[in-house]
């Protein structure tokens, strides 16, 4: 007899991307993201205008999500929600549309732990796309999160390490807004660190103990190092733009890549994934793979669309969760600090 079909509604909005998917068991039929341009122009995330925007998105992206995966409303199984961690307003939109479509559907309603997707995300079926095997090391790097997660099952999740202060997304960040550059400054540096010389400028790599992540630090250095510069050479940024950015960019891979060694050697896990905005960097990548070669890890990197925020990860924890039966009273409230 054939297994009857789970069809899983994911609704992300934690931050400033509105994102609905439809899953066919763990398979995406649509992935849809809308993301707010207007950001840009203030150098960072606006909480308010990002609320207002997920209120104009949320019903034209869940429409065409629907409507690309080629299924009708009646077919859906449940509907799955970012309940947190994220901003509040953002969230907020999220949680009381999606408690509206499962009511209206009279579906279960399933919450999900935004953290915990980035790392389920390696479950979604992809050809050619290898999943880890339980347990497994996962490193979490976005704008918001950075963390080392010890993973024993799919709902057995132990943060073994995490920042103190700024996450790995906002040194990119910050470090690009002393440079000049726009928001998110991030892929701009990666751009222009592959054109650099890694090993032109020599930054601060903090000293924090254990499996703890610090970046507060560096982002001081790198500022008190170019005003520096500058008072010397007012065209120094332009003149060493990509030398400096592959120098930043080599610093913070070191950082994390000391952190994810020791994490091995204190766990004995070889079995490392990725996930979050930050996993999209082709240095972090390279880093990896050269990890690979060199210690006998095995590495797990998503597809490029399931690194940023996005509904597909949301989806494939609402099926998972709905095998468990494990469904949400319409109660459920956003929560923007949200632990694994």
């Amino acid at each position: 007899m054939e297994k009857e079909n789970i069809y899983i509604l994911g609704i992300e909005s934690s931050c400033d991307d509105t994102s609905a998917a439809i899953l066919c068991n763990t398979k995406i039929l649509s992935n849809v993201v809308a993301d707010q341009k207007i950001h840009a122009e203030y150098g960072g995330v606006v909480p308010e205008l990002a609320s207002r925007a997920h209120q104009q998105n949320i019903v034209p992206v869940v429409h065409q999500a629907i409507e690309k995966a080629g299924i009708t409303k009646a077919q859906l199984s449940a509907v799955a929600f970012t309940r947190g961690p994220g901003l509040m307003g953002s969230l907020l939109v999220g949680t009381s549309f999606a408690k509206s479509l499962a009511y209206g559907f009279d579906v279960p309603l399933i919450d999900v732990n935004h953290m915990q997707a980035h790392i389920l995300a390696h479950f979604i079926e992809e050809d050619g796309h290898k999943t880890p095997p339980f347990p497994f090391l996962a490193m979490t790097i976005s704008g918001g999160h950075t963390q080392i997660v010890k993973v024993n099952n799919f709902f057995d999740m132990e943060v073994i390490g995490e920042t103190i202060d700024d996450a790995v997304g906002e040194a990119y960040d910050k470090s690009g807004k002393i440079l000049g550059l726009g928001y998110p400054a991030g892929p701009e540096i990666d751009r222009r660190a592959q054109l650099g010389n890694p090993k032109a400028y020599q930054f601060t790599k903090p000293k924090v103990e254990g499996l703890n992540f610090s970046f507060s630090g560096l982002k001081t250095n790198i500022l008190y190092f170019i005003q520096r510069e500058v008072k010397l050479n007012p065209n120094f940024i332009e003149d060493h733009l990509n030398d400096i950015c592959a120098s930043i960019q080599y610093t913070i891979i070191g950082i994390l890549m000391a952190k994810l060694k020791l994490a091995v050697k204190q766990t004995g896990i070889n079995h490392i994934a990725i996930g979050g905005g930050v996993s999209a960097n082709s240095g972090i990548r390279t880093a990896l793979q050269n990890a690979e070669q060199k210690f006998g890890w095995t590495s797990y990197i998503p597809k490029f669309e399931y690194t940023t925020d996005n509904a597909a990860m949301i989806a494939i924890v609402g099926y998972l969760k709905y095998l468990n039966r494990d469904f949400s009273d319409f109660d459920v409230m956003a929560t923007a600090r949200l632990k694994i």
